[in-house]
C-alpha cells in the first residue's frame, strides 16, 4: 500500500503492553522501523502529553479476555477528550474475539474518543492449560500476519491524510 505524501507526517504515538511472548510488540516494533511513531509502554511512569498527537493506538495482548489492564488504566489517565484512535491486539484464540475490545472501548467512549479502526491477529498462547500442549496459535504472529499489521497501519495512515472516505476500518484474520 502506498502511503500519499502529506506536507505534515501525521504525529502517533502507540501505547502498548506486551510481555509474556512479545507478540504485540512484535508488530509493533516492525510498523517502526518503516513508520515514526512513539512507542509508550503503559508500565513505565509517563509524564507526557498527548494533546499534541494526531492519532493515538492503543495495544495489547489479550489477557483474561480484555486488552491488559494496564493500558485501560493509561487511556483513562491520559488520554485527551476528543482524540482520533486506532486499537491493535494479538489473541490467542478465536472464540469470544468480538468481546476483546469491550472494555478499552468503555474507557474509549468516556473520553469521546473517535475510533479510526481496529486490527487483531493470533498471537501464541501459553495461558494455563495451554502451557502443557506447547500454547495455542504456534507460530504467530507470521509473517502475513505481520504485513496485514502494516497494511493496517498505513491505510490508518491515508485516512488521515484526507484521501480516503473516513470512516472505520476493522481488520483481524
Amino acid at each position: 500500500m502506498t502511503v500519499p505524501s502529506a506536507q505534515r507526517q501525521p504525529k502517533i504515538a502507540i501505547v502498548f503492553y506486551s510481555k509474556h511472548h512479545g507478540n504485540t510488540r512484535l508488530l509493533l516494533d516492525t510498523i517502526a522501523t518503516k513508520h515514526e511513531v512513539t512507542l509508550i509502554d503503559a508500565t513505565e511512569p509517563f509524564d507526557g502529553d498527548l494533546a499534541s498527537y494526531d492519532l493515538i493506538g492503543f495495544a495489547s495482548g489479550i489477557y483474561c479476555f480484555s486488552f491488559h489492564r494496564s493500558v485501560i488504566k493509561f487511556a483513562r489517565q491520559h488520554l485527551p477528550e476528543y482524540k482520533k484512535v486506532f486499537l491493535m491486539f494479538t489473541y490467542g484464540g478465536e472464540r469470544l474475539k468480538r468481546h476483546f475490545c469491550k472494555r478499552i472501548f468503555n474507557a474509549l467512549f468516556e473520553k469521546h474518543a473517535v475510533i479510526l479502526g481496529k486490527f487483531g491477529c493470533l498471537g501464541l498462547c501459553t495461558f494455563g492449560p495451554f502451557k502443557l500442549f506447547g500454547g495455542t496459535a504456534q507460530g504467530h504472529p507470521d509473517e502475513l500476519d505481520i504485513c496485514d499489521a502494516m497494511d493496517f497501519y498505513e491505510s490508518l495512515l491515508v485516512i488521515l491524510s484526507g484521501a480516503f472516505p473516513k470512516g472505520i476500518i476493522e481488520t483481524s484474520i
